[in-house]
């Protein structure tokens, strides 16, 4: 159980690492990104887990990349697009 959850935190952190690095532009602090992405990462393996129960090894972690992935998009800002406006 301790190295599932150590598990999901670094899946966490790459997930949010990725996330700073190919959407920096969109995103705000780091610090927050990195927290954002191991907080749902925990959260999503301990949802797995206690659905499923111990008997599944890998896909606590599925749970974990969906759960972490959506709660990065939610702290995404729209991008700074232009838009032409004709009269």
């Amino acid at each position: 159980m301790i190295l599932e959850a150590l598990g999901a935190a670094v899946l966490g952190l790459l997930l949010a690492w990725a996330a700073t690095v190919r959407l920096a532009h969109r995103l705000p602090a780091r610090p927050l990104v990195h927290a954002t992405g191991t907080a749902g990462a925990l959260l999503g393996a301990f949802v797995t887990h206690s659905a499923l129960g111990s008997g599944f090894s890998l896909v606590p972690f599925l749970g974990a990349a969906i759960i972490s992935a959506a709660s990065l998009s939610l702290l995404l800002r729209p991008s700074r697009a232009r838009r032409s406006v004709t009269a």
